[in-house]
């Protein structure tokens, strides 16, 4: 177990958050200097933020403030608060209890025609990087998600869970935290179209899958993109009709 930060090394930390500041949106300015200290390197996953008095006396501000900054940041998975200890920073984000890239998202897509463009870009690109890292455990995931699929068409129970898991199945096959993070929150964003497809065409989503994961197999990239190309045709012209 970690020791608390010694006054001086706590001290010189508060430093990096700068001088007093303004008193509109506080906690949103602690948040921006906190971020900017930890792009700098002056604050690393694995520090202990200053105390709230520490932060409170530097930045000229309540300790409310502090406090709240400090809940945002649990609520998105960047700090950890150890009782007795102090708060934090994670080395690796942890599951947000609210995910700001997933409000983003959905916010900004505007016509579902940006979900789609945006789906075209991204799946070939984690599909390769899955295609790259993935170990024997992945590949027993892939086919099991396939596996299910088929059996759930077989009797007529398919649902969008059976396409997702499959491109879940890929994108933590690429063992990339920030790649299955943007993959997640897409495949949200797409999973009410995918349900349809499931209904409507589950066989050819089931064909595209097998098409996708031969390819994957085999480590050809041409054929893995022109297998990912000819299954958004089928998914595109659906959303499109429901735009």
């Amino acid at each position: 177990m970690k020791p608390l930060s010694n006054p001086a090394e706590t001290a010189e930390r508060a430093e990096h958050f700068g001088g007093s500041i303004q008193r509109s949106s506080i906690a949103f300015q602690i948040l921006e200097r906190i971020k900017s200290a930890l792009i700098r390197g002056d604050l690393k996953p694995g520090d202990y933020l200053p105390s709230e008095t520490e932060l409170t006396q530097s930045l000229g501000i309540g300790k409310s403030s502090v406090r709240e900054a400090i809940k945002m940041l649990q609520a998105i998975g960047i700090v950890e608060v150890r009782r007795g200890q102090g708060t934090i920073i994670r080395r690796e984000p942890g599951e947000p209890l609210v995910d700001p890239m997933a409000f983003g998202m959905i916010l900004a897509r505007g016509m579902t025609r940006d979900v789609l463009e945006f789906r075209k870009m991204f799946e070939p690109a984690y599909t390769l990087q899955a295609m790259a890292n993935a170990a024997e455990e992945d590949h027993r995931r892939i086919q099991k998600a396939i596996d299910d699929m088929e059996a759930a068409i077989a009797n007529a129970e398919q649902t969008s869970h059976h396409d997702v898991s499959f491109h879940r199945a890929i994108l933590h096959a690429t063992h990339n935290p920030m790649t299955i993070r943007v993959g997640k929150t897409l495949l949200e964003l797409i999973e009410a179209a995918l349900e349809t497809s499931m209904q409507n065409l589950p066989k050819t989503a089931l064909n595209d899958h097998k098409a996708i994961y031969a390819a994957f197999q085999a480590g050809d990239v041409d054929m893995l993109k022109l297998a990912i190309e000819q299954s958004s045709k089928s998914w595109e012209t659906d959303l499109t009709y429901r735009e």
